[in-house]
């Protein structure tokens, strides 16, 4: 595959593709209330035709195309992924058994918090949040919305917490990413990750603890509880065994088992479960395995929280993450966004406008590429010139990407985060925004920080020296790619 060739486009020019699909997207997802893959269709659309008025050719456009869906390809393998073992864990009573036994254990007052802290511990052993959020987080869902708790509360507990564990787990990819695009040790990052993400953690779980609070009277969980325990008893065999499932996943990944093979073996489980546990047949355990699980014991509640999974369950999400890389991937392989970051740089004359500059273009690579591996890869590519000539080091990089572009990734409808999480979790972005507490507390105090002074850290000689070859070995292996 060649590589598109990069122009240099005014400003002005660059940022009207943004413009169109930004504000296409309001009209149609805010004032239509219809979905969000024509907009970035029209924004890709207009992105291709400046950039072919611009003089490059429609071969190369397409290149574009292909190498932005190309970036996407190992976040679509996950989300099918997880649409097959939520279908099996449903079909096999694993999620069934881990809200049955969850609900008699947590208790509605201390739900929330717990969720948090039970999601960020097992994040931090497997380093994978999307892993967490559709297996434990379903079974969450399920086990809050049982007590009374909105499920937009719910999830953004549950995101807040496989994103503190994700951020700081040597296993997780985008940690990894970070560091290696600045150049700087993976521990020597994962530390200076500590100084915005542990506060932006228990403030999350401070406010989760009094939301919390309002939850744990009254008659009407009892009876939901009671009602759910019992329909659950009815329609599934729940037994502690299934149990082991789950336990083998999280044990694989923490072997650094990749997450594929791993969740491959997830969905083996469930689906021997659901046929020798469950006595299912093995074409209704097929069956579920694309289309999901389907629930019918008249509680609402309970059906709308198991009928669900499968593999097409995942094929809206999957079409949204396929349009929002081919418009992420004209505008970054064709020098449009290169061109808007390089005139938001002029701004950064200081390291305290810098670290913050780089926060903030960080979220706005997520909305418009669409990918928190671009929001991690574009800016730690593009700023790393100007860290090293403030003489920065490359840590203050390295946690500047995380804290704007990894964490934010789920507030933006379109970007793959946030549609894997609608797709897993069955709530919308708008929804669970207010609640996402951890995501967007911790950009914040990357920016207080950095305006204060806080966490600041210049370069050492060796360290420059040790980061300088960190990027020439980088770049070799690239070449070499």
């Amino acid at each position: 595959m060649k590589k598109t060739r990069k122009i240099k486009f005014p400003f002005l020019t660059a940022i009207i593709p943004f413009i169109i699909m930004i504000g296409a997207m309001i009209f149609t997802v805010v004032q239509l209330q219809a979905d969000p893959h024509v907009p970035l269709i029209v924004g890709t659309i207009a992105a291709s035709f400046i950039a072919w008025r611009k003089g490059i050719k429609w071969k190369e456009i397409e290149e574009a195309v292909y190498q932005g869906i190309k970036l996407a390809l190992p976040a679509i393998l996950i989300i099918l992924m997880i649409g097959l073992i939520i279908g099996s864990w449903i079909g096999g009573g694993v999620v069934a058994t881990m809200v049955y036994y969850g609900l008699q254990i947590l208790s509605p007052s201390y739900f929330l918090v717990s969720i948090a802290l039970i999601c960020g511990v097992i994040t931090l052993a497997i380093g994978s949040s999307w892993s967490t959020m559709g297996t434990l987080g379903v079974a969450g869902m399920g086990i809050g919305m049982s007590m009374g708790i909105p499920a937009p509360l719910i999830a953004g507990a549950i995101i807040s917490g496989a994103y503190f564990g994700d951020k700081l787990s040597p296993l997780s990819d985008t940690t990894n990413l970070a560091a290696g695009i600045a150049g700087t040790e993976l521990f020597d990052h994962i530390k200076h990750m500590l100084i915005t993400t542990v506060p932006g953690y228990v403030i999350a779980l401070i406010v989760f603890f009094f939301l919390g609070r309002s939850y744990g009277q009254g008659d009407v969980n009892s009876q939901n509880i009671s009602e759910m325990l019992a329909i659950l008893n009815q329609e599934f065999v729940v037994t502690p065994w299934l149990l082991v499932v789950p336990a083998a996943v999280i044990l694989l990944v923490a072997k650094k088992v990749p997450a594929l093979p791993a969740l491959t073996v997830g969905v083996l489980l469930g689906f021997l479960a659901h046929v020798f546990v469950q006595g299912g047949s093995m074409s209704g355990a097929v069956n579920t395995l694309f289309g999901g699980y389907s629930l019918s014991s008249g509680n609402e509640l309970v059906d709308d929280l198991f009928t669900r999974g499968g593999i097409e369950s995942m094929m809206y999400t999957v079409s949204l993450v396929l349009v929002a890389m081919a418009f992420g991937g004209v505008v970054e392989q064709t020098g449009m966004l290169k061109s808007i970051v390089d005139q938001i740089l002029k701004f950064a004359k200081t390291p305290r406008s810098l670290v913050t500059t780089t926060v903030g273009s960080s979220f706005f690579t997520n909305v418009a590429a669409a990918e928190q591996y671009m929001s991690v890869i574009l800016p730690g590519r593009m700023y790393a010139n100007a860290y090293r000539e403030q003489n920065l080091d490359a840590r203050n990089l390295s946690r500047a990407v995380e804290d704007g572009g990894t964490i934010t990734s789920v507030f933006v409808p379109w970007n793959t985060c946030a549609v894997f999480i609608l797709a897993t979790l069955n709530v919308n972005p708008l929804e669970y925004a207010p609640y996402a507490i951890f995501n967007y507390t911790v950009p914040l105090l990357a920016i207080i920080f950095a305006q204060l002074g806080i966490g600041i850290v210049s370069s050492s000689k060796s360290t420059q020296s040790s980061g300088n070859h960190l990027r020439k070995t980088q770049s070799e292996t690239v070449k070499e790619g």
